[in-house]
C-alpha cells in the first residue's frame, strides 16, 4: 500500500481479511453534479455498496492527504457548494498534495489510489476517453486503465465522447471489454451504442471469473464491466446526439478545452434535456454500484479459494 494514503480502519481490517470493498471516485461530487444532488448521491452509492455486502472506500484528498475511505464530515465537506475543490487525475497529486489542497478523484485517480492499496473493484458513471473531433485529446483514464489491475464498473464513455475512437484505443491498450447483460458498449445515458464489444458476462460471479483469470495471466490491466442504464432512466440515442452538437458547438465557441470541457459539455447537455440527462446520470451511478458491490462479493469469496493475485 502506497504510504501515503491515508485508509480507514474499517477498509484497513478488510483488505487485511480479504473482504468485498469498492472504490468509490470523488470528481462526480466535486465537479459532476450539482448540489445537493451530488452529496446525496454520494451517499446512497456508498449506502448501496454496503447493502449489498462490500464496504464502499470513497477516494478524495482532503488538504494534501489522499484518503481511501471518507468520514461522513469529509464527504460533507468536498460536496458544499462554495467547498474549493480541484479535479486529481493521476498527474495531479503531487501538486495537490504539495500545496495541501482538497481535491475530488477522476476515474484515473480514483484507479491509482485504489491500486496501490490492493482494491479490485470501482464503480463509477463513464469513463473518459476520445474526445469527438479531437482525437490527440485522449483522456488519462484510459492510459491508467491500462496498467491497473482493479475491475472497473461504468455505463460506457461518457455520451459526449467518440465512442468508436474510444473502444478502439482500450482494445490497442489491451484493456478488455465485458458487456454486462449486453453484447453492445453503452452510450452512458442510452442502453444501445451501436458499437460491439466482444465479452459478455451474465453474472457477477462470470465477471469475478473474467477477471481473475486475466490477472492469473500476469496481465496488470483494468477491466471494463460496461452495463446499460436501467431501462426506465434512459435517454434514446437518436433524442441525444442533436443536444450533444449543440452543446459541442458551445464549447468550441467558447473555446474549451482540456479538464474544463467534459463538465462544461455535462452541464450543457443537462440543460438541453430539460434536466434528464441528470436524472439518467444519478439512476446510472446507484445501479453501477450495486453491480460492483456484488462483483467485488464474488471476487472476496474466489480469494479464499486461489492463490492473492500479487
Amino acid at each position: 500500500m502506497n504510504p501515503t494514503t491515508v485508509v480507514t480502519k474499517e477498509i484497513q481490517q478488510a483488505l487485511a481479511m480479504k473482504k468485498a470493498i469498492v472504490a468509490l471516485e470523488s470528481a462526480v461530487i466535486t465537479h459532476g453534479l450539482p448540489a445537493p444532488h451530488n452529496l446525496e448521491t454520494a451517499q446512497a452509492m456508498e449506502r448501496i455498496v454496503r447493502e449489498n455486502g462490500a464496504i464502499p472506500g470513497t477516494t478524495a484528498l482532503i488538504n494534501g492527504r489522499v484518503k481511501l475511505g471518507l468520514t461522513p464530515d469529509e464527504l460533507a465537506s468536498i460536496a458544499a457548494p462554495d467547498a474549493k475543490t480541484v479535479k486529481i487525475s493521476s498527474r495531479d497529486f503531487g501538486y495537490a498534495m504539495a500545496k495541501q489542497l482538497n481535491g475530488g478523484t477522476t476515474v484515473a485517480g480514483t484507479l491509482t489510489i485504489a491500486a496501490s492499496a490492493g482494491v479490485k473493484v470501482f464503480a463509477t458513471g463513464g469513463i473518459g476517453g476520445v474526445h469527438r473531433g479531437m482525437t490527440q485529446d485522449v483522456s488519462n483514464d484510459l492510459f491508467t486503465l491500462a496498467s491497473a489491475p482493479v475491475v472497473v464498473v461504468c455505463s460506457g464513455a461518457k455520451a459526449i465522447l467518440d465512442l468508436p475512437a474510444t473502444l478502439e484505443t482500450l482494445e490497442t491498450y489491451g484493456v478488455p471489454v465485458v458487456g454486462y447483460r449486453t453484447d453492445e458498449l453503452p452510450a452512458f445515458y442510452s442502453r444501445s451504442s451501436g458499437l460491439k464489444v466482444g465479452i459478455t458476462a451474465d453474472t457477477p460471479q462470470m465477471v469475478a471469473e473474467i477477471a481473475q483469470a486475466h490477472w492469473e495471466m500476469g496481465l496488470r490491466s483494468g477491466v471494463v464491466v460496461a452495463q446499460p442504464i436501467p431501462e426506465g432512466d434512459e435517454i434514446p440515442k437518436e433524442n441525444l446526439e442533436m443536444v450533444i452538437e449543440r452543446a459541442i458547438n458551445d464549447a468550441e465557441a467558447q473555446q474549451l478545452q482540456g479538464a474544463a470541457l467534459t463538465p462544461y459539455l455535462l452541464a450543457r447537455v443537462s440543460n438541453y434535456t430539460k434536466g434528464a440527462s441528470l436524472k439518467a446520470n444519478l439512476a446510472l451511478l446507484r445501479n453501477n454500484a450495486e453491480l460492483a458491490a456484488r462483483i467485488a462479493v464474488a471476487l472476496a469469496q474466489m480469494s479464499t479459494m486461489r492463490a492473492p493475485i500479487t
